[in-house]
């Protein structure tokens, strides 16, 4: 389960008046992606290593580019699962002098890659799938037929072990999304061989690829879009910044918020830094604490930096707007 922790301090700092007053507030708190994921990456990766080599080379043997698009396919979610699992041992390790933060974003670069890797592959099976058109090949559907079979049993149990941890990690999530699109997918083969066994229009065969195409196209641009927004510093999708805003300029005595700043900093953390201005200067690790919390309980928000100001015209913020007060 993710966890977290808060601390808060506050520093003195004399600005040429005849006060002092709390000027910074820090706050840290750390979730963790959840630890019991390691046996289902194992499982998974070893389940669909064995079906990748036994869907390519019945593939090769009846002559099916559906399932050696299928077997391509399920070998790019074994590099994905890898990729996914090596990022959440990396998120792991002990932040450093050189990387304050530790490697956390490691995870959301490991889900950028696997996009960007399964659209190139889908790329290639959509090309050959067009040019099979023009001289569909014979296949043997039957062994179509129970090799895709297993595929719906291993994928649909690889699903279920990261089902538990899809809401949590963008990583577990794509890795699920995946499983369940190939058993679908595996379905469809199934269902394409049995139309191929009756009727015998092979032509079926490159229909299904690209069917394939489109399934995990549209499975995986999600997965693009989101990992590529992260990466880029965006405000998580589940975040609502206006509603944060809201929030931190309703505390008591708070008159204004700037240089407000949302960001992932794992595919399972987010962090804040935000200006309070707060001229009663009446700031404490309460406070702060209760700020924490808040973030952390209603907007998942598990790593807060909040400074906070006076407002003293005679030494305005320069991150402030210019309208600012």
């Amino acid at each position: 389960m993710a966890h977290s922790h808060a601390h808060g301090h506050s520093c003195q700092h004399d600005h040429g008046h005849d006060y002092k007053h709390d000027h910074l507030g820090h706050s840290h708190g750390h979730s963790h992606a959840p630890q019991n994921f390691e046996k289902a990456f194992a499982i998974g990766v070893i389940l669909n290593i064995a079906f990748v080599i036994i869907e390519a080379l019945f593939g090769f043997l009846s002559n099916s580019l559906a399932l050696l698009a299928d077997a391509g396919h399920n070998l790019s979610d074994v590099l994905g699962l890898l990729l996914a699992w090596g990022a959440m041992a990396l998120t792991r390790q002990t932040p450093s002098k050189r990387h304050t933060y530790g490697l956390r974003r490691s995870s959301i670069l490991a889900a950028l890659l696997n996009a960007i890797f399964l659209l190139l592959a889908i790329g290639a099976i959509a090309w050959e799938a067009i040019r099979r058109f023009d001289k569909p090949a014979e296949v043997d559907s039957f062994s179509i037929m129970w090799v895709a079979g297993i595929g719906i049993l291993i994928n649909g149990f690889t699903a279920w072990l990261f089902m538990s941890g899809k809401k949590e990690d963008l990583n577990i999530r794509g890795a699920y999304l995946h499983m369940v699109a190939d058993a679908a997918i595996s379905l469809g083969v199934v269902l394409s061989a049995i139309a191929i066994y009756y009727t015998n229009w092979h032509w079926l065969d490159p229909v299904i690829s690209l069917v394939i195409v489109v399934v995990i196209t549209i499975g995986t641009w999600g997965l693009l879009k989101e990992s590529l927004q992260l990466a880029l510093d965006a405000v998580p999708a589940h975040i609502n910044s206006e509603a944060v805003k809201e929030y931190l300029a309703s505390l008591e005595g708070v008159i204004a918020v700037h240089d407000l700043h949302i960001w992932a900093m794992s595919t399972t953390e987010t962090a804040l830094t935000v200006h309070l201005v707060k001229p009663d200067a009446k700031i404490d690790d309460a406070l702060l604490s209760k700020i924490k919390v808040h973030l952390a309980e209603h907007f998942q928000i598990s790593h807060t930096t909040i400074q906070f100001e006076l407002g003293d015209n005679a030494h305005p913020c320069d991150q402030a707007p210019n309208d600012h007060v």
